[in-house]
This record gives structure tokens, sequence and C-alpha cells, in this order.
């Protein structure tokens, strides 16, 4: 009788120790990531989120443990980091060796709602016109991972609700690998297939969200992960 060979993860992370002077940010830490995984990192402040995003980026180095990770990845940060005296398209080109190139970028914007946006200057941009070209950006080298640091922290409530759709919509269109770092449980809940918890520098829960979607909080379902959640964070659930 064959026997099935399990998919080898595309994300492979084994014993990553980071070091700042006496303090131990992750201390071996072990983590897999399956190919087209949506995985949100959760974790209180200082527990080493961003810190695993920048290894995995490459950003930092991993001066202990093994880190795989492909090539092809991108990062999408909290602030757009759009060079202001360049344009949209010229942003995005940067880096950029394809021959279509503007045809490529064209296609980025349209897809992440901001082709009228091309010519623009960043400066002329709102906050969620510029989160998208950032995410346009990443979508131009064609990742297979998708590196996403806390994207939509500095948005207002509304724009932060069509970007999490937009996330959403596109990593699935694109058959996307993704890691979300975020403080929000219910951004958490309302866009991952699986939650990793990192305490104390290491995997403290790692949950399999198997809730249908589209995913509402008024679900009991999604209330209760949220309260397992939040009690896991340290945060006690509020009595009537």
């Amino acid at each position: 009788m064959a026997t099935c060979t399990p998919t080898e993860p595309l994300i492979r992370v084994r014993q990553l120790t980071r070091r700042f002077g006496e303090h131990t940010v992750l201390d071996r830490l072990d983590l897999d990531i399956e190919r087209g995984a949506f995985v949100a990192l959760l974790g209180r402040s200082g527990s080493g989120k961003s810190t695993l995003l920048r290894t995995l980026a490459r950003l930092d180095s991993a001066p202990a443990g093994t880190v795989q990770v492909p090539d092809k990845r991108a990062v999408v940060f909290q602030e757009p980091r759009l060079v202001p005296w360049k344009t949209v398209e010229q942003n995005l080109a940067l880096g950029l060796r394809k021959p279509d190139a503007r045809a490529v970028i064209a296609a980025a914007l349209k897809e992440v709602g901001v082709a009228h946006r091309l010519d623009a200057w960043p400066l002329t941009l709102s906050g969620g016109e510029a989160q998208r070209v950032a995410l346009a950006r990443a979508l131009v080298r064609d990742p297979k991972v998708w590196l996403l640091d806390e994207p939509f922290a500095a948005l207002d409530a509304l724009t932060r609700i069509q970007m999490q759709r937009l996330i959403a919509q596109v990593s699935k269109a694109h058959d996307a690998t993704v890691l979300l770092v975020t403080h929000d449980v219910d951004e958490a809940l309302l866009l991952a297939d699986r939650v990793v918890m990192l305490e104390h520098g290491r995997i403290g829960s790692d949950i399999e969200i198997d809730l249908p979607r589209p995913r509402r909080p008024t679900d009991p379902a999604f209330a209760a992960l949220r309260e397992r959640l939040l009690a896991a964070l340290g945060v006690a659930a509020e009595t009537a």
C-alpha cells in the first residue's frame, strides 16, 4: 500500500534564537508554515513578533538556528515607505526587472483599486491609498511569501476594514502564503487560517481557525475563540 508523503513546509524555522544584549527575544523557536497558509502572529509587545518577521524577510540575520524561506518574498510594513520624490509608478519600478514593467505595475495597481494613481506623487495619497500602493509593490514581484508587519495599524477604522477585505481577496487570488503580524485579535480571526501566539520567545499557542467565511464577530464560535486568544494574551473576560 502506498503511503502519503507529508507536504514539505514552505517556511521552516528551527531553534531560532535572537538576543539583544542580555535580553533573549526569540528562544530556540521552531515553526513550520505550509504552502498557501494564512498565519496570524499574535503576542504581547516585546514578544518577538516583528523580530521573527524581519528574520524571515532576511532583513535581520539568524545568528543561531536555521531559517528556510523562499527567495521570492515581499514585505509590507505599517508605513508604506514610498520614496517621496518618485511617482507611484517609479516607486513600484524600483528593482523591478521585467520587460513589460509598466503593464505589470498598472495591472497590480488596478487589482488593489488605485489604477488612477499611477502617476501620482506619494504625498498626494491618502493613508489607505498609500497602503494599497505598498501592497501593489509587493504584488509586482510575484512573491511566494507575503510578510505583513501590522500593515493596517495606522489606518482609520473604516479604511482598515477595507484593507482587511482586500488582503483576504488578493491573497486568495494569488494562492499566497501569508504571515501577518498583528496586535488585533479580531483581525487575526477574520483573516487567518491559523493563529500562532508568541510567549517569552517561543510558541505558546498554535490554533487552527476553522470558521466558515465570511466571518462575523457576532458568531458565537468567533466570540469563543476571541475570548480564548484574549485570555492567552492576559486580557480577562468581561463580566456582566
